[in-house]
C-alpha cells in the first residue's frame, strides 16, 4: 500500500499531521496516534505549538500526563495554545490539584481566558484550605487582565468558591456576572446546598425560576438534585413536591442523579410508601439508590425494611454498606454492626472513610486505645487518615480512651482543619480538663479565619467552668452574639451558670438565669443548685429546688443536695421533710459500697 505523499514528505506537512493526531485523540485511538508521532520522531521533526497542542491533547485524553509533559518540554517556545493544552491536561487527569497551578506561577506567562478556566478547574478537586488563597489570586489575575466578565472564568471562580467553602465570594462573583448561563445558576445553588445554607439555596432557586419566567435561562436536572437536596434537609415537603411537579412537566433529563435526589427527599421527609414507589419504578437502579431508600427506612426506625432491601439489593457498592451500617448505629444495634463489618469484608468490600467515620465513635471494640489504635492504622494505610469525618472520629476516640496526646497528634498531622476538626480537638481538651490549651486552640481557631459553631463555644465554655476561668467565659459568652451573630442557646447559658456557680458569684448567676430568652432547665438549674449548696445558700438553694421539683420531681440528685444543704445549715426538720419528699414519690438514695 502506497502511503499518501503528506506522510512521507520531507518536511513533511504539519497541519495534515496536526488534523489527523486530533483525529486519533477525538476517537481514542492512541496507538494510530503514537505512531503518527514516532513518524515525526523519525522525519527529527520538532512539534510546533500547533502539533506540540494535538499531541498533548491526544495524550491527556489517554491520562498518559507523562509523554504530554515530554511533548510540551520540547516545544522550543510554547505559546498560549501550548500552555493552554498542558494545563488543561494537568487538570483533568493531575492526581495534584495544585499541578497545574504550580506549572503557571514557576514560568508567569499572561494567561487567557483559557488558561484561567483550566487553573481553575484544577481547584475543583482540592481542599478548602489552600484553594480557597488561589481562587483569590486567580480572581485577581482575572481582574487585572480584564478577563473576570468571562462566563467561563466567572463559573470557574464560583465553583473554586464554593469548593474552598467561600460561598460570600461565589455570590459576589455571580452578582457581578453580565449574562449567567444555566452552569452559573447550578455553581452557586449546589455550592449552597453542599454548605449547608438551604434556605438560601431554595431562595436562589426562586430566583432563578423569576428570571426563566421573563425569558431566561431555566433549570436542569443538576438544579433539580441541588434543590430536592435541600428541601429535604429544610423538610420542605411542599417546595419539593412543586420541584418534582415542574421537572415531570417540563420534561428535564431524569437520570439516575435525579430519581436518586427525589427518592432521597421523600424518604428524608418521611414520605416512605411513596418514596419506595418512585424507587421501584425507576428505570435504573444504582448503589446509591438503594442507600438513599434504605436510609430513609432507618431514620424513621423501619429497621426490618431497610435490611430486608439491603439483603435484596441487586446493586453492590460501599455506599449501601455504610447505609445499613449508620442505620444500625441511629436505631442503637451496636451489637450488629461488628458482625456486618465482617460480613462486609468476607465479600470482598474494604471499609472506607465513611464507614471508619460511623463505626469508631459507636463499636465498643473501638472504644479501647488498642481498638483506636488499629483503626488509625488501618486510616492511615489506606490514605484516610486526612479525611475530616475520620479525623474527627479518631480526635474522639483518642480523647475517650484516655490517650489525649494521641487526639493532639492526629489534630496537628492534619492538613485540612475544618471547622468540624476544630471542634473535635477542642471538645477533647475541655473534656481532659485542659482549660488553657483549649482557650488557646479556640483563640487559633478564630486566627485561622474558622468561625466557630455553638459546639464550639460550648466545650471551650465548659473548660472554662471547670477550671474556674470565670472572666475568660464571660468574654467568650458576650462574644457569641456581638462578634458571631451566634444567639446563645441553653447549653451555652448552663455553661454560664456553672462557671458563676462555681465561682461562689450566685447573684450574677441568678440574674444571668432571670435574664434567658426561655425558661431555664434543669442542665440550667442544676449548677446554680449545687452552687448554692456549696456555699451555703439556703433562700436561694429552696428556690432553685422547688423549680427543679416542677422539672424533674423523679431525680434524687436535687433531694440529696438540698437535703445536706439544710443539714449543713442546721436545719435538721427541714433536712428530713426534703427526704420524706423522697420517699413519698418512691425515690431512695442509692446506698454507698466499698470493695476494702
Amino acid at each position: 500500500m502506497k502511503l499518501p505523499s503528506w506522510l512521507t514528505a520531507v518536511p513533511p506537512d504539519p497541519r495534515a499531521y496536526g488534523h489527523l493526531i486530533q483525529l486519533c485523540a477525538d476517537s481514542g485511538n492512541l496507538a494510530a496516534g503514537r505512531q503518527l508521532h514516532a513518524r515525526l520522531v523519525s522525519l527529527s521533526v520538532t512539534p510546533s505549538n500547533f502539533l506540540g497542542s494535538k499531541l498533548i491533547s491526544l495524550y491527556s485524553r489517554a491520562a498518559r500526563l507523562d509523554d504530554a509533559r515530554r511533548v510540551f518540554d520540547a516545544i522550543p517556545r510554547p505559546s498560549i495554545f501550548a500552555w493552554n493544552a498542558i494545563l488543561i491536561a494537568l487538570s483533568l487527569h493531575s492526581p495534584d490539584p495544585f499541578a497545574a497551578v504550580r506549572l503557571f506561577a514557576a514560568y508567569g506567562i499572561s494567561p487567557d481566558e483559557i488558561t484561567l478556566s483550566a487553573l481553575l478547574k484544577s481547584l475543583a478537586a482540592s481542599g478548602p484550605g489552600l484553594s480557597a488563597l488561589v481562587a483569590g489570586e486567580l480572581h485577581a489575575v482575572a481582574i487585572q487582565r480584564g478577563l473576570a466578565a468571562d462566563q467561563f472564568v466567572s463559573n470557574g471562580l464560583i465553583t473554586a468558591y464554593a469548593n474552598a467553602r467561600d460561598t460570600g465570594s461565589a455570590r459576589s462573583v455571580f452578582e457581578e456576572m453580565p449574562r449567567r448561563d444555566v452552569v452559573s445558576w447550578n455553581s452557586l445553588i449546589s455550592s449552597y446546598a453542599r454548605a449547608g445554607w438551604y434556605r438560601e439555596c431554595l431562595d436562589l432557586f426562586q430566583q432563578m425560576m423569576r428570571v426563566h419566567a421573563a425569558g431566561g435561562v431555566g433549570p436542569n436536572s443538576v438544579t433539580v438534585s441541588s434543590v430536592l437536596h435541600a428541601c429535604a434537609q429544610l423538610k420542605a415537603v411542599d417546595f419539593g413536591v412543586r420541584v418534582h411537579r415542574l421537572a415531570a412537566e417540563k420534561g428535564l433529563d431524569m437520570d439516575v442523579a435525579v430519581w436518586n435526589s427525589m427518592v432521597g427527599f421523600y424518604a428524608k421527609c418521611g414520605r416512605l410508601h411513596y418514596a419506595r414507589e418512585l424507587f421501584q419504578g425507576m428505570p435504573k437502579k444504582d448503589s446509591v439508590s438503594y442507600s438513599v431508600m434504605i436510609t430513609g427506612y432507618m431514620n424513621h426506625g423501619h429497621v426490618e425494611q431497610g435490611m430486608e432491601l439491603f439483603r435484596r439489593a441487586d446493586a453492590h457498592g460501599i455506599s449501601i454498606w455504610n447505609a445499613v451500617t449508620a442505620g444500625l448505629v441511629q436505631n442503637g444495634c451496636q451489637s450488629d454492626v461488628l458482625g456486618l463489618l465482617h460480613e462486609m469484608i468476607d465479600s470482598g468490600m474494604l471499609p472506607n472513610s465513611a464507614t471508619l467515620s460511623i463505626i469508631i465513635p459507636s463499636v465498643p471494640l473501638f472504644s479501647t486505645l488498642l481498638g483506636v489504635k488499629q483503626a488509625h492504622g488501618y486510616a492511615i494505610r489506606n490514605n484516610y487518615d486526612q479525611s475530616i469525618n475520620v479525623v474527627s472520629a479518631l480526635i474522639d476516640a483518642y480523647s475517650k480512651a484516655g490517650f489525649f496526646y494521641g487526639a493532639l497528634k492526629v489534630f496537628e498531622l492534619t492538613g485540612d482543619r475544618s471547622k468540624i476538626v476544630w471542634t473535635s480537638i477542642i471538645s477533647a481538651v475541655a473534656a481532659h480538663g485542659e482549660a488553657s490549651e483549649a482557650l488557646h486552640l479556640f483563640s487559633e481557631m478564630i486566627s485561622a479565619g474558622i468561625r466557630p459553631d455553638t459546639v464550639a463555644f460550648t466545650a471551650v465554655l465548659t473548660a472554662c467552668a471547670h477550671a474556674g476561668k470565670v472572666a475568660d467565659a464571660r468574654k467568650i459568652f458576650d462574644s457569641m452574639q456581638v462578634v458571631f451573630g451566634i444567639t446563645p442557646v441553653m447549653e451555652q447559658y448552663a455553661c454560664m451558670v456553672s462557671a458563676l456557680s462555681r465561682a461562689g458569684m450566685l447573684k450574677d448567676a441568678l440574674e444571668l438565669v432571670n435574664s434567658m430568652p426561655f425558661e431555664p432547665n434543669a442542665k440550667v438549674l442544676g449548677p446554680l443548685l449545687n452552687g448554692a449548696a456549696e456555699f451555703g445558700d439556703v433562700e436561694l438553694g429552696r428556690f432553685v429546688f422547688d423549680r427543679l421539683f416542677m422539672i424533674e420531681p423523679k431525680n434524687t440528685g436535687n433531694y440529696i443536695v438540698m437535703a445536706n444543704l439544710y443539714s449543713n445549715a442546721g436545719k435538721w426538720e427541714e433536712a428530713e421533710i426534703i427526704r420524706s419528699m423522697m420517699w413519698g414519690v418512691g425515690l431512695e438514695k442509692v446506698p454507698g459500697c466499698s470493695w476494702n
